[in-house]
């Protein structure tokens, strides 16, 4: 078992690895920046990964996932008022960009932290 712990940890920094050498090239990829938040939530770095999604979204506000991501790194950290505002930031983003299917995970979401 704790080898196969170490063999998922291995591949995750891997990926971060990688994803680090791609930002140098275009440090302000959204795209590259939400994968390595998710990496660095995958190996329970909230930190970084909530350091990143706010860069994204103070740089690139129409970001519509990183809204959710972000909200529920906060929402598993017991930051509910904090969580509900970046839900309901992501619904409005989500609503004028069109995107229902990402609204209506956000608005469920919401629902679900907010009852």
């Amino acid at each position: 078992m704790e080898a196969r712990q170490g063999q998922f940890k291995g591949a995750h920094v891997d990926r971060i690895a990688s994803l680090k050498e791609f930002l140098v090239q275009q440090p302000d990829d959204s795209f590259l920046q939400h994968a390595l938040a998710l990496e660095y939530i995958k190996l329970g770095d909230d930190a970084s990964a909530r350091a990143l999604f706010e860069q994204i979204l103070a740089r690139d506000p129409g970001y519509v996932g990183s809204y959710y991501h972000l909200a529920k790194l906060l929402e598993r950290n017991n930051d509910v008022p904090a969580a509900l505002a970046w839900y309901e930031k992501g619904m409005t983003v989500a609503r004028q960009a069109g995107e229902e299917r990402a609204y209506n995970e956000m608005r469920s979401a919401h629902e679900e932290l907010s009852f």
